[in-house]
């Protein structure tokens, strides 16, 4: 599974192109460097179109950006576009392409290809990681706590029914073992002081 650090780094050496708005310029990573970017980070990814309507010269189209983990679907984001028939130079001829290539765009931003830094979206991102490492640290230390009450309780403890009872996701064979060394070593110092 890609990281944040992946993309970030496929972003980076995506081509920008300044476009003034008004007084301002803004960056744009053109639908074309957000595919580069997006195979770069996932050589095997899937960028999946569907015509969802084309009437009376408005069309939709939705788009789904994502990899497969066996044969399971990981959608990492969507996009919709609808265009109307000959609203701009490039909708008199092109108004079906250019529809399809604007939700695959959205698609590829939704997945956080082809935005720079100060998007919001970008920022909550950052905040959703850091939170979740947050929650899976405090996790992480409630079930030591919790193993540490269940050993002392039961005078020992199995993996298998640690696995079964109380371990939060992401606790590793690693964190367990080393706290199962230390829990052991503290208990055998108390009896040895007791002994004196």
């Amino acid at each position: 599974m890609a990281t944040y650090e992946d993309i970030k780094k496929a972003n980076d050496e995506a081509r920008v192109t300044l476009i003034k708005v008004g007084n301002k310029t803004n960056g744009y990573v053109e639908v074309n460097e957000r595919i580069k970017a997006f195979r770069k980070v996932y050589p095997e990814g899937f960028i999946l179109t569907e015509m969802v309507s084309n009437q009376d010269g408005v069309c939709v189209f939705r788009s789904e950006v994502g990899y497969y983990i066996a044969d399971i679907k990981v959608v990492l984001g969507t996009g919709t576009a609808y265009e109307n028939e000959g609203s701009t130079f490039i909708n008199k001829t092109s108004f079906i392409e250019n529809c399809e290539t604007s939700s695959v765009g959205r698609a590829l931003g939704m997945a956080g290809f082809g935005i720079d830094d100060d998007v919001a979206s970008a920022d909550e991102i950052n905040g959703t990681i850091a939170q979740s490492e947050a929650d899976k640290a405090k996790n992480q230390q409630k079930a030591l706590n919790d193993l540490r009450a269940m050993y002392e309780k039961n005078g020992g403890l199995t993996w298998n029914k640690y696995l079964a009872e109380i371990a939060p996701e992401g606790m590793t064979n690693e964190i367990y073992g080393k706290e199962m060394a230390r829990l052991k070593k503290e208990i055998t110092d108390k009896a040895e002081k007791e002994k004196k």
